[in-house]
C-alpha cells in the first residue's frame, strides 16, 4: 500500500500509519560532490529523501546568506521529490580545530551558548525545508566535569532549542553517540526525564551504534525506542567496534530490524550514515538501496515480521551513576 503525502500547517511532511519504510542517505557521505548534485544523485537512484548535515561545502548554516540558500534548497528538493531531515553533526563548522566543537557541554558558556545558536537555526532552517526532525547530540563530557554538571548543562543547554523546535512545530531528535555524555537509549531517557518529557523531544536511532554498545539487539533497540523515533540512521557495524561499515561488512541481520522499523509504524526516513567513505559516495549510495530494498522486501515475508516485544522493556535511567 503506498502512503499519501499531507502537509501540516507549517509545511512540515507528515505521513500515515501505513506504507513502505522510507530510505534516504546521509550528505555528510557525500561531501566531494555539490549539494544540487548529491540531491540529484539520490532523487536518480531513488532515494526518498535526504539526511542533510549543515556543514560548509553544502548548506552553511553560518552564510550570511542562509535564507536565500535555504528557499532555493527547499525549491530543490520539492522538485526532485526528496524528503530531508537536517542533520547537525558536521566535525569543524563551529570551530576549525576541535572536532565537533564547540559542545553542549563545554565549561565556558559562551561556547555553549554558539552550540545552542546553531541547533536553534538548524531549527528554522528545518522549518523553511518542511524537514520531519532535526538531529543533534550531546557531546562529549569534558574532562574534570562531574556527570551531574554534565547532565545539568545539557539540560538547560536544549532547553531553548525545544522551546524553538516547539515553536516551529519540528522534533528535536537526539542521537545517543558512541563516548558522549548521552551515549545509550537509557540516557536518553535519564535526559527525558530531566526536562520533563517535553513534547518536541525524541529520539535519532542509529542501528550500527545498536550492535556496538547496547544490551539489546538492533532489532529489540527499534522496538524499544519506537514511541520516540523521530529519526532513524543505518549502517552496518560490528559489536564492540564504532566503525560505519557499508552494508554485509559488519554483523547486523538487517531483515528483522527492518520488520522491527516497519511495525512501529516509523515513517520519517531511516538514512544510510557512511560519513567515512564519502570518497566513494556515489558507489556506496547506488549499491546501499537495493540491499535495503532487498532487506525491506524479506522482512515483509517473514513470518516473524508481525510486532512483538514490549516499548515498555525500554531501558530506563542512565548508564552514567
Amino acid at each position: 500500500m503506498t502512503t499519501e503525502k499531507t502537509h501540516r500547517p507549517n509545511g512540515m511532511p507528515t505521513w500515515g500509519s501505513t506504507g513502505p519504510l522510507r530510505f534516504g542517505y546521509g550528505t555528510n557521505g557525500l561531501t566531494d560532490l555539490r549539494l544540487d548534485e548529491a540531491l540529484a544523485l539520490l532523487a536518480d537512484l531513488g532515494y526518498d529523501g535526504v539526511g542533510l548535515t549543515l556543514d560548509h561545502m553544502h548548506l552553511d548554516p553560518l552564510a550570511s546568506d542562509l535564507a536565500s540558500r535555504t528557499r532555493r534548497v527547499a525549491r530543490r528538493l520539492d522538485a526532485l521529490g526528496l524528503d530531508v531531515t537536517v542533520e547537525t553533526g558536521a566535525r569543524y563548522v563551529l570551530d576549525p580545530r576541535r572536532k565537533h566543537g564547540p559542545s553542549l557541554l563545554d565549561p565556558d558558556p559562551d561556547d555553549r551558548a554558539r552550540r545552542v545558536g546553531l541547533l536553534i537555526r538548524a531549527v528554522q532552517v528545518a522549518a523553511d525545508l518542511g524537514a520531519h526532525a532535526v538531529h543533534c547530540f550531546s557531546g562529549i563530557m569534558p574532562a574534570g566535569t562531574d556527570p551531574d554538571t554534565a547532565w545539568k548543562r545539557l539540560a538547560e543547554s536544549l532547553t531553548p532549542v525545544l522551546e524553538a523546535a516547539a515553536g516551529a512545530g519540528i522534533p528535536l531528535a537526539v542521537e545517543p553517540e558512541p563516548g558522549h555524555l548521552l551515549a545509550a537509549l537509557a540516557d536518553f531517557h535519564h535526559l527525558r526525564r530531566i526536562l520533563g518529557d517535553p513534547g518536541h523531544l525524541g529520539l535519532t536511532l542509529d542501528i550500527g551504534h545498536c550492535q556496538c554498545l547496547e544490551p539489546l539487539s538492533p532489532a529489540d533497540c527499534v522496538r524499544a525506542a519506537g514511541p520516540w523515533l523521530r529519526h532513524v540512521q543505518i549502517e552496518d557495524m560490528r559489536r564492540g567496534v564504532h566503525e560505519h561499515l557499508p552494508f554485509g561488512e559488519g554483523e547486523i541481520d538487517f531483515p528483522p530490524v527492518l520488520a522491527a522499523l516497519a511495525a512501529t509504524g516509523y515513517q520519517g526516513l531511516t538514512a544510510v550514515e557512511l560519513p567515512r567513505h564519502s570518497h566513494a559516495g556515489p558507489h556506496f549510495a547506488a549499491h546501499s538501496l537495493p540491499f535495503l530494498r532487498r532487506a525491506a522486501t524479506k522482512a515483509a515475508q517473514s513470518p516473524d515480521a508481525a510486532p512483538h516485544g514490549d516499548p515498555s522493556a525500554a531501558p530506563e535511567g542512565s548508564s552514567t551513576p
